[in-house]
């Protein structure tokens, strides 16, 4: 079991102990706080310490600011995981403080004085401050401002032309205490004293990083915690300074954040980490491990001391990767054919993930020099990897049903040998009942992939746009059916038949969902409404054919288009060989 060290302090006790020396690790986030959270702690301070603006009114009460999460690292230092922008902005007010009584020659000033530099600075044996030794150090690797910050607390000035968030905040806390100096001369030695005195932290202290990683988690309900690349920033920075490069190298990091930022979407973790895991299942594919029970992200990276991390090689990997993904979103044109394109697109439309995964598997290893692929070679893979994956889909839905299939494919990659899927290849029979008998709903993420896959199916099918959002349209509409009108369909499964159901451009899905199908047909085509303004046909050829050829789209349209569209797929399967 984890041991935890837990023990209620007030900041005088915290900062004032001989023995604190407070780490923000190179792995943190830059300081983030601005001026609106510095207002609100300073009045939130204002109204507990002078009630009513009375400062006989205090009841000697304790402020709850928080828990401070830290670790021991193997330099005795503790570690800041939770706590970071509060510990910070506290050494920011108590030096606006400091200051303030550096000519104060009363009693009451002169022990405030003291007791703020014992929570500042180291002292020596008889509590003389050094002012060179800072009870609190930064190493954030992102953070290009914390000398400005460790400036700050040892000379007490941050100039006008000083634009980064601790000299904003600190000024601003200098202008509060002048305005209350001002406004409250006889109050101004109570306000320290009480913050230092009556302002409660909860420090807890983790035997290891893992452990505060998880209390951090466990415990913080805002803002973002720290995440698996985080970690993992460090472990680079601490190598690219060794070779004299981190200036290169956070340049570089801030570049690959940028570029995930924009590419993934994730609900847990961040960007980067899904850059990660995507390069993980390359690793793993050269280690042969085909196991499917997949490691944590950071399980996976920390191993012998964060070891992969430190190969030469991985990060540009990283980056190459990233360029990728990056290229794939933009859809560069330069970089992919045609026939690649329109596959990438409809792998977007994926039912599950598991083919970024398989793809970023080839592209680590097929890459030329110039990180580029054979592009007839890559149009064969991402073909065979629609087939398979789809056909998964209906056979043995659920994502961890693939594991198995795809790790063994990637290992094969990674020894330069063919794609098969051997083992699992499909009874023609079986897959064109499950597919049958499959109910196609709009929930079902394979139903958008079948129908993404069917759009590009059509030799005329242009290229779409991968950011135009896209629905499911039902092509003979469901009002019509549920209003019981006179040609209603005899058999209503067939509302929901993948043959009744197109994609379809989200906003032309909105005005044309519920009409007739001779309706329809104005916003598939395109038109000019009644204020001359001109309103975009769809880009889907399938349906811009019917809009030229079908006068309606009855129920017997509905049950041939089905018997097409599944007669098509079985032959697709068949062409990547992957039927028995």
């Amino acid at each position: 079991m984890s041991k935890l060290s837990i023990d209620q302090k007030t900041i005088q006790d915290l900062f004032s102990d001989k023995k604190a020396d407070f780490l923000i690790p190179d792995y943190q986030r830059p300081y983030a706080w601005n001026e609106e959270e510095c207002r609100t702690l300073w009045e939130d301070l204002f109204s507990f310490i002078f009630p009513d603006n009375d400062k006989d009114k205090f009841n000697d009460d304790e402020y709850f600011l928080g828990p401070i999460v830290t670790f021991k690292n193997d330099y005795r230092q503790s570690e800041i995981i939770d706590g970071q922008q509060r510990l910070t902005t506290l050494m920011l007010l108590l030096r606006a403080f400091y200051d303030k009584f550096e000519n104060m020659k009363d009693e009451q000033s002169i022990t405030t004085k003291k007791n703020i530099a014992q929570c500042i600075w180291k002292t020596d044996e008889f509590d003389k401050p050094d002012k060179n030794r800072l009870k609190i150090d930064s190493e954030v690797a992102t953070d290009d401002d914390k000398d400005e910050f460790l400036s700050i607390l040892k000379t007490g000035k941050a100039d006008t032309n000083q634009k980064s968030r601790y000299s904003q905040n600190f000024r601003y806390f200098q202008k509060k205490i002048d305005e209350f100096l001002n406004e409250y001369p006889g109050y101004f030695p109570y306000m320290p004293n009480r913050i230092t005195k009556n302002c409660i932290l909860l420090p807890i202290e983790a035997e290891s990083q893992d452990t505060a990683l998880r209390i951090f988690s466990t415990l913080n309900d805002r803002g973002l915690p720290l995440s698996d690349s985080d970690i993992f920033k460090a472990q680079f920075y601490k190598m690219y300074s060794s070779n004299n490069k981190k200036d290169q190298f956070i340049e570089k990091w801030r570049e690959l954040e940028a570029i995930c930022s924009e590419m993934f979407q994730t609900k847990a973790g961040s960007p980067m980490d899904e850059l990660f895991t995507r390069y993980m299942y390359y690793e793993r594919a050269l280690m042969g491990n085909k196991n499917t029970t997949t490691e944590a992200l950071r399980k996976f990276y920390e191993k012998d001391n964060y070891e992969l991390l430190k190969k030469v090689g991985v990060f540009n990997n990283l980056m190459e990767l990233a360029g990728f993904w990056n290229d794939i979103e933009n859809q560069e044109q330069n970089k992919f054919s045609e026939n690649v394109l329109r596959k990438l697109f409809v792998l977007n439309y994926a039912p599950n993930g598991m083919w970024t995964y398989f793809t970023s598997v080839y592209f680590m290893h097929y890459k030329d020099d110039e990180g580029l692929l054979n592009q007839d070679k890559f149009n064969d893979f991402l073909g065979k990897s629609i087939a398979f994956i789809w056909t998964y889909a209906i056979a043995n839905p659920g994502v961890n049903a693939l594991r198995g299939p795809v790790y063994n494919e990637m290992i094969n990659i990674v020894n330069d040998r063919p794609i098969t899927f051997e083992n699992y290849k499909f009874d023609k029979e079986l897959v064109r009942s499950a597919f049958d008998s499959f109910a196609f709903n709009n929930g079902r993420p394979i139903t958008k992939s079948m129908l993404a896959w069917w759009a590009y199916m059509n030799p005329n099918q242009e290229l779409l746009d991968i950011e135009t959002k896209f629905d499911i349209d039902h092509i003979f509409p469901r009002n019509r059916q549920n209003k019981g009108e006179e040609n209603s369909l005899l058999n209503p499964k067939n509302l929901e038949s993948l043959g009744n159901k197109s994609f379809l451009e989200k906003k032309i899905n909105i005005r044309a969902s519920d009409y007739r199908f001779e309706d329809k047909k104005k916003y598939y085509k395109g038109y000019v409404n009644s204020r001359g303004q001109k309103k975009e046909g769809t880009k889907i050829a399938e349906l811009l054919d019917f809009v030229e050829n079908n006068n309606d789209f009855v129920e017997s349209d509905i049950e041939n288009r089905k018997e097409i569209i599944l007669d098509e797929f079985i032959n697709y399967l068949y062409k990547k060989t992957l039927l028995q």
